[in-house]
């Protein structure tokens, strides 16, 4: 069978699903990797590595041809179109914004699998793909922050005088945020967190960082999960006079699928110190402040806010890495005697899965 990695098309996506060192681990499993010439480019994943490692590097997409297709973002409806009755699709589909390609899958019986959806189960966790995305953009976050930050994030001690530490709050102690903290108190910063999840707690101060406890109902369970508007307008009440203590703050509060809680407010953004920053890695599904614009960058009275859009692809070699390791991890649970074929009675495969036997299999908003 023939797994195929095309060229990713969607706009200034720089990773790469397979990368030579996962290409050998494919073929040794019994099966033919075809690459699009240049489709590692930008990971510096070199074409004369991939046919190294037993990949076929065409110079046309090798979609049409391919058993099994791997990408990054969702194929467009032309590739989709093109896929052979019966292939099967890997990438971060993004349900909710593709119903067309949806359609597509179905009308051509592709049997698609998204990582938005893997079930966050013990046997998920080397294919989670969400959570190693979320390791760079935390890291990725905090090197934005600084860059635009007017002032240190240190300490220093002069002759000059003392130069006080840059107040760091993150918001969300997931993935994403725990490697924010670790960066941020890395570069010298104070760091305060919060997360409803009771348990981040111990995570957060493992790190050095202040965990901040909200006179708040708090959840069990390893993820954060959706809260009544009432929750989170008193959460609100409570984050303001840190948001607005803070010289950065980071919000990391998504849930897939889903619109992401509003968190900080225009009024804290206003109490904020002149020249603070806002780095905003929920702005794609509608940001932790309302008003953020993902890609964009946008001033709030003296506060920048920062509008975070794929971090991980501007810090496309280890995120290409991890990635395609996640994909690695995803198909050997479809691996048998050098042919792919999945298991949907498999709860992981079946809780990822979108579309099978031309029907949509998912209920999308």
């Amino acid at each position: 069978m023939r797994v195929g990695t095309p060229a990713e098309s969607r706009p200034a996506e720089r990773r790469v699903a397979c990368v030579p060192e996962t290409v050998s681990s494919l073929v040794d499993a019994g099966l033919t990797v075809q690459v699009q010439e240049g489709a590692g480019r930008h990971a510096h994943a070199l074409d004369a590595a991939y046919r190294a490692a037993g990949a076929t590097v065409t110079p046309e997409d090798p979609t049409p041809e391919s058993d099994v297709v791997v990408s990054v973002q969702p194929l467009t409806t032309a590739q989709a179109s093109a896929l052979k009755p019966g292939a099967i699709t890997i990438s971060f589909l993004q349900p909710q914004g593709e119903r067309e390609l949806l359609e597509v899958y179905a009308r051509r019986n592709v049997t698609s699998f998204s990582f938005d959806l893997l079930p966050r189960v013990t046997r998920a966790q080397s294919a989670d793909a969400l959570s190693s995305q979320a390791l760079v953009a935390g890291y990725r976050a905090v090197l934005v922050a600084a860059e635009r930050l007017p002032r240190f994030l240190p300490m220093f001690t002069t002759a000059a005088g003392t130069v006080p530490p840059a107040k760091v709050l993150v918001l969300g102690a997931g993935v994403a945020g725990l490697q924010a903290i670790a960066t941020a108190r890395r570069l010298g910063a104070v760091v305060e967190a919060y997360d409803v999840r009771k348990a981040a707690g111990e995570e957060v101060r493992s790190l050095g960082a202040k965990f901040l406890e909200l006179e708040l109902e708090t959840q069990s369970g390893v993820y954060a999960s959706v809260q009544s508007e009432e929750f989170l307008e008193r959460q609100r009440e409570l984050i303001g006079e840190h948001v607005a203590a803070s010289d950065v703050v980071i919000t990391t509060a998504a849930i897939p699928g889903r619109k992401a809680p509003v968190l900080v407010t225009t009024d804290m953004l206003k109490a904020m110190a002149p020249g603070s920053v806002v780095v905003d890695l929920a702005a794609e599904s509608g940001g932790n402040y309302a008003g953020s614009v993902a890609g964009q960058e946008t001033w709030v009275g003296d506060v920048l806010v920062h509008g975070a859009l794929n971090l991980p692809s501007s810090m496309p070699v280890h995120s290409s890495k991890l990635y395609s390791r996640n994909v690695l991890n995803l198909l050997k649970l479809m691996i048998a005697d050098g042919s792919v074929s999945p298991d949907l009675s498999d709860e992981v495969l079946d809780g990822c899965c979108l579309t099978h036997d031309g029907q949509i299999r998912k209920e999308l908003p």
